[in-house]
């Protein structure tokens, strides 16, 4: 049997770390569980506390998914806790983002799959690879969200 959760979306203005422990708890599962998300604590926590934070919460005040993004709309930081994953949370976050910037970008580690495949698959292309990018010499692709109305391209995945 499925159980509904009640979940809604917070705006944390820059500035503030309403959820900052949260999200680093979050960053931190999804690293642990999966290998990606690698960041050092004291780079997460100057990053959020600069960021727009779009954040999901349950009403018991869970954080199940959160995108840090800067003024000028490149996400820093976009998670979803697994067991919410497939619910459009995801979708919903770059959906905000796109509402409020004339370009999205990103990037994704090259060895990250889901993530390449998630931002493609909303509509997300491949700029360029960027070699050594991650403090560990990893590599990444910069991303860019396709040009054009990016909140009617979004609409048909989230139902703007």
């Amino acid at each position: 049997m499925a159980v509904s959760v009640t979940v809604e979306r917070e705006v944390i203005e820059p500035g503030e770390t309403t959820y900052l422990q949260d999200a680093w708890e979050l960053k931190e599962r999804i690293r642990r569980e999966e290998g990606v998300l690698k960041q050092r604590r004291g780079f997460f926590t100057d990053a959020y506390r600069r960021s727009t934070v779009h954040a999901y919460v349950t009403a018991e005040d869970q954080l199940i998914g959160f995108a840090a993004v800067r003024r000028d709309g490149y996400i820093l930081f976009l998670a979803v806790a697994p067991e919410f994953r497939g619910d459009g949370y995801a979708k919903r976050l770059v959906a905000a983002v796109a509402e409020d910037h004339s370009s999205v970008t990103c990037h994704a580690r090259t060895t990250n799959t889901g993530a390449l495949g998630f931002y493609e698959h909303v509509g997300f292309e491949r700029v360029r690879r960027v070699n050594g990018y991650y403090e560990d010499g990893g590599d990444a692709f910069y991303l860019r969200l396709g040009e054009g109305d990016l909140k009617s391209k979004l609409s048909r995945f989230v139902g703007l």
